[in-house]
């Protein structure tokens, strides 16, 4: 792998309510409560899985009176972006053999 921060944000995604909690942040910051309600599991749980995102360095925080809003950091994301778009080279090449290989066989099935 890339680099240790690149397999820590793979690892700190595998959690399936992380994962949650990263695809609600995605669509601009939260608080606490607001997570707790669209994911329907308890405050302390929320509050764990957001402690590791953010020590993974992939949430931060903030407070707005009496609240913690979060939001997504975009530095491992954009680690990860860069990562899996290093296979795009795998992908065209497949995608340009299996142009060949059609047209070979639109060329035989026209003689």
């Amino acid at each position: 792998m890339k680099s240790a921060t690149l397999q820590l944000t793979l690892l700190t995604l595998a959690e399936p309510n992380r994962f949650n909690i990263v695809e609600l942040l995605r669509n601009g910051p939260k608080s606490v409560g607001e997570i707790v309600q669209a994911l329907g599991i308890s405050q302390p749980h929320v509050s764990r899985h957001l402690r590791i995102l953010s020590e993974a360095g992939m949430v931060r925080s903030r407070s707005k009176a009496q609240l913690r809003i979060y939001s997504l950091e975009s530095g491992p994301f954009q680690e990860l972006d860069e990562w899996f778009d290093s296979f795009s080279i795998l992908w065209e090449e497949r995608l340009d053999n299996f142009e060949e290989y059609m047209l070979d066989y639109k060329k035989k099935e026209d003689l």
